[in-house]
């Protein structure tokens, strides 16, 4: 069971928020995706009760939140929305208000059905679609979850609910029962969704299509340290990062880090390699290599010792100061960035306020 964001919080919500919103796509083809993330939360010191963010190309262009009841865009670019729907933002402010109110009466459910009478909690929704523009496959999902463990799940392809936990049987049996909602979500994944996207993207096609290349330090704790290539300022996030040797990719002694967000919109990340066993004649010819979706000629590095940058003093890697650096401005900045899943409304226009499941999660008498 898939671990989304335990009871516990500070670094460590702020580190599902990051990590579970950073997919890594194939550079050869271009895949743009839109999710949303809803949560409600119960008892949690200076967090809102509700908050929604919607992202498109992991790019966050939408946020909302019980505190100041307002949806706004976060984009210039989304101000386009307006020009096809000019109610568009109180449409979606009004749903949300209907969502929050759901939130919050789920939560009391689930506390009953899971015998808790006090404490902090957070119930979650994650949905949203991903669009090769390549080949045009569609891919949606839909998620749920309680207090950091996955709750129920809908399956697109079989148009029914998955249940990992027994607590969430009872839903799963109620919702199964609902053909209309069913094929209307399917629906949505399917067609909402994806058209709501191509939409999104072209109003931002200028920031989302962009391609920045990053800059390439080689860093070292230590003469005894392993070498880092840390790659930082590149967008989008479909990048790979790795070492070769005689230009062939190297996969022993090799430690790959995950991709994370700049506070400026762009991303780093970093490849370690092990040289405690290179003779120093050979490491002319070892290269870090950079891959950027969208960009034909690699950024290739080569392992010199003059360009190192190491702190033999200080204890921590220069690479984990930056990325920490980096997430907890990227936290500060997004505020729940990713790991909200939600919850249910019925049949908005737009994505952001599309027809919530309505679970009732205890069964009438």
């Amino acid at each position: 069971m898939r671990r989304l964001l335990g009871p516990h919080f500070t670094m460590k919500l702020c580190v599902s928020l990051i990590v579970l919103g950073i997919l890594l796509h194939d550079v050869s083809s271009m895949i743009h995706s839109m999710k949303y993330f809803y949560t409600g939360s119960s008892n949690v010191p200076n967090f809102p009760e509700f908050v929604a963010v919607g992202l498109v190309d992991d790019v966050q262009m939408f946020y909302y939140d019980s505190n100041t009841k307002k949806a706004e865009p976060k984009q210039d670019w989304m101000n386009k929305v307006t020009e096809d729907d000019p109610q568009y933002w109180e449409k979606q402010r009004r749903g949300l208000l209907g969502t929050q109110l759901i939130f919050k009466g789920n939560i009391d459910i689930l506390k009953q059905r899971m015998n808790q009478t006090g404490g902090a909690h957070i119930y979650q929704e994650m949905y949203g679609c991903e669009w090769d523009s390549d080949t045009n496959r569609l891919t949606g999902y839909r998620q749920y979850g309680y207090d950091g463990e996955d709750f129920i799940a809908f399956d697109l392809e079989t148009k029914t609910w998955i249940a990992p936990r027994q607590e969430a049987f009872i839903s799963k049996l109620k919702l199964d029962q609902d053909e209309a909602e069913r094929a209307y979500i399917k629906n949505y994944h399917t067609r909402i969704c994806p058209e709501w996207l191509q939409k999104y993207v072209s109003y931002g096609k200028d920031t989302l299509m962009r391609t920045e290349l990053p800059t390439i330090s080689l860093l070292q704790k230590s003469s005894s340290s392993p070498v880092t290539c840390h790659a930082s300022g590149f967008y989008p996030n479909r990048a790979m990062l790795f070492w070769t040797k005689d230009g062939h990719e190297l996969y022993e002694g090799v430690d790959p880090g995950e991709i994370l967000p700049n506070h400026d919109g762009t991303f780093q990340k970093s490849v370690e390699l092990d040289v405690s066993s290179i003779p120093s004649g050979d490491w002319g010819r070892y290269h870090c290599v950079f891959q950027l979706s969208g960009v034909k000629e690699d950024v290739l590095t080569k392992l010199d010792k003059a360009m190192i940058r190491t702190n033999e003093k200080s204890n921590t890697p220069l690479i984990i100061i930056a990325a920490v650096v980096g997430l907890c401005v990227a936290v500060v900045a997004v505020l729940g960035f990713v790991l909200y899943r939600r919850r249910a409304a019925k049949r908005p226009p737009s994505p952001v306020s599309d027809p919530e499941v309505e679970e009732e999660l205890n069964p009438k008498s």
